[in-house]
């Protein structure tokens, strides 16, 4: 699927201008060719990116790493160095240790747009392991865990587009939160 989330869509307008945005886990690269489109430089990483390495858009850079097996701002390529994205995007992937790097990494000002599975997930197919599953609430208390961060949204539940899947999403900002613009909540798509 091409066409970049819903949740994406509705908060990635929030993302400051010509801001260096981080795709983590990025697959095919439907969020990076989309925050690319807005006007800021993309970096998508992943295992294999190799869907998204023949992309000739100047705004995209690819990064093939493992980041479940370099838990460590020490291994050489670490892309979490801290405060340099102005957005963060993660959709349908997991991995609890990443999390204070990943909010780390996020500048004052920088917006992340988290979606990924959550518990009961198994009825409607994979990804069913508890590994790869949030519990209830679980998301919120992960990312909003130090007071600099600003939650704009939370879901956590049912959805049946594009198919049925248990999932909870955020949207957040790091402090200072700035003008009443930067938390608007209308859609943006």
């Amino acid at each position: 699927m091409d066409v970049a989330s819903r949740w994406v869509r509705r908060f990635a307008g929030l993302i400051p201008p010509n801001s260096k945005v981080l795709d983590l886990a990025c697959g095919g690269g439907r969020h990076a060719r989309y925050a690319a489109s807005l006007g800021h430089s993309v970096l998508a990483v992943d295992k294999d990116v190799s869907a998204l390495s023949a992309d000739p858009s100047q705004n995209i850079h690819c990064l093939s790493f493992d980041l479940e097996l370099s838990d460590s701002a020490s291994h050489a390529g670490w892309p979490l160095a801290p405060d340099q994205f102005g957005g963060i995007i993660v959709t349908n992937y997991l991995h609890r240790p990443l999390m204070p790097d990943l909010l780390s990494s996020l500048r004052a000002g920088g917006v992340l747009i988290y979606e990924t599975f959550a518990q009961d997930n198994g009825l409607f197919g994979k990804p069913s392991s508890p590994d790869f599953l949030l519990l209830p609430g679980e998301l919120l208390r992960l990312a909003s865990s130090k007071p600099e961060f600003h939650v704009l949204a939370f879901e956590d539940g049912y959805v049946s587009d594009p198919k049925p899947a248990m999932v909870q999403r955020i949207c957040l900002i790091r402090g200072p939160v700035g003008a009443p613009e930067s938390r608007r909540l209308d859609s943006h798509q």
